[in-house]
């Protein structure tokens, strides 16, 4: 709050913005809204723990600070990054101060995911005890970050990226604290909210970077903008929970036939610092896997692709990735193989103990001759058709079918070759 003696303007235009009520927060009514989650639960006055999952610069540090405020709690803001166990100590023996004056704490754990598990347990016994109510704010999943204990005791509100309407209504509200409207051509203005991918902070930030720029020009273009501010760095952990919804993206994007989905989060993993070789080895593995005998050339694809990637690096070696997920996507599906191979599995693990037939052994010993081994066996490619139907299962499993070629791609040809086979194997069955 400004004193009588501080000048409003020297204040950052973040903090002259910051929202006074709930309904002053842009983007997240499915939370706020009086028939919402956290709504209800002031509304209702049945107040307890919970955490604030969302990207940054979606309101959750003001969320909080107003909750505690409507509902009359002692606000407690901390940072998992700079806080620890002493101080900790002493918020949970203030809080019990003031509840036994009949004031209750609100305990705001900025970053909660930083703390480890055995500091995650600490809170346990006060958000049970009533000591404390802990609302924790976290951009990372807290089904990776936070244990199962302190969840449990904890509801979870998802907040969402603030889309470009929201952005506008606060663009709107700086200009009327600025008193004037910012000098941008339509272009530059449209641009301007584009450019902080969905993060409230860093958009005002931005505001503030023009309104303080000097410039002979009446109006500001898309390219003044440029040179004023930086754009956004994608969201994108490569360890945490981004790098496995991106990828998911990717290969659903390839399975589902989609080259321009593929390419785009191709390329939003190459700008968030994804390793290309992960993405390639995922590439290779979609190639066999849903790709596979489709068009057997999708490994050998993949590989030159790897390769090529190897020899040229990045970014003259992105280019051959590109190529290979247009390669993937585009090309024929089946997971006939890889079906065929989950079921060999299990069938090798039920039978794992039965011998090969006798007559495809080998008989290297005069002994394992007398015995039998490899007694009858016909070498296929010197029989009449090539083939000689003959039982390469153990005895007592009998014959199974496990790979079911479809009428896709190349698979179409091995299916016509599995079918003559299987036709001359009935015949020979018939001749015996």
């Amino acid at each position: 709050m400004a004193t009588l003696f501080e000048n409003k303007t020297d204040r950052p235009l973040a903090d002259r913005l910051r929202p006074q009520t709930l309904k002053e927060i842009v983007g997240q009514e499915h939370l706020l809204a009086p028939d919402a989650p956290i709504g209800r639960m002031l509304e209702t006055g049945k107040v307890s723990s919970f955490i604030l999952w969302g990207p940054p610069g979606c309101g959750k540090t003001t969320i909080a600070r107003l909750f505690a405020s409507i509902a009359d709690l002692y606000f407690e803001p901390i940072s998992a990054v700079f806080s620890g166990v002493s101080e900790l100590r002493k918020i949970f023996a203030d809080a019990k101060s003031r509840k036994a004056m009949g004031k209750r704490t609100l305990l705001l754990v900025d970053e909660i995911h930083r703390f480890n598990r055995s500091q995650q347990d600490g809170f346990l016994p006060y958000v049970e005890d009533g000591t404390v109510i802990l609302v924790g704010a976290t951009t990372e999943n807290p089904s990776f970050e936070l244990n199962s204990a302190l969840l449990s005791r904890c509801k979870v509100f998802v907040l969402k990226r603030l889309e470009k309407e929201s952005l506008a209504i606060i663009l709107e509200r700086a200009e009327k604290e600025l008193g004037h409207t910012l000098p941008l051509t339509p272009e530059a203005r449209e641009y301007l909210l584009g450019l902080s991918d969905g993060d409230g902070r860093y958009f005002i930030n931005m505001i503030e970077a023009i309104e303080q720029y000097t410039s002979d020009e009446d109006l500001l273009t898309v390219e003044h903008i440029s040179k004023i501010v930086q754009q956004r760095m994608p969201l994108y952990d490569k360890d945490k929970e981004g790098h496995y919804n991106l990828i998911s993206a990717l290969h659903k994007s390839l399975r589902g036939s989609d080259p321009d989905a593929g390419l785009y989060w191709t390329a939003r993993m190459i700008e968030g610092g994804e390793d290309p070789k992960y993405i390639l080895r995922r590439l290779t593995r979609f190639a066999v896997e849903d790709v596979s005998l489709a068009d057997p050339h999708a490994l050998t694809q993949a590989i030159a692709a790897w390769e090529a990637y190897e020899r040229l690096g990045s970014p003259e070696g992105e280019l051959a990735i590109a190529q290979l997920v247009v390669y993937l996507a585009t090309a024929p599906k089946t997971i006939s193989v890889y079906k065929a191979w989950g079921q060999a599995l299990r069938a090798a693990k039920e039978t794992g103990s039965l011998s090969p037939p006798i007559h495809i052994l080998n008989a290297p010993t005069k002994l394992m001759g007398e015995l039998g081994y490899g007694k009858d066996y016909q070498y296929d490619p010197e029989t009449e058709d090539g083939f000689s139907g003959q039982n390469y299962f153990p005895e007592k499993m009998g014959r199974r079918c496990f790979y079911r070629p479809i009428e896709r791609g190349f698979e179409r040809e091995i299916k016509k070759r599995l079918a003559y086979w299987e036709e001359l194997r009935k015949k020979k069955c018939q001749k015996k």
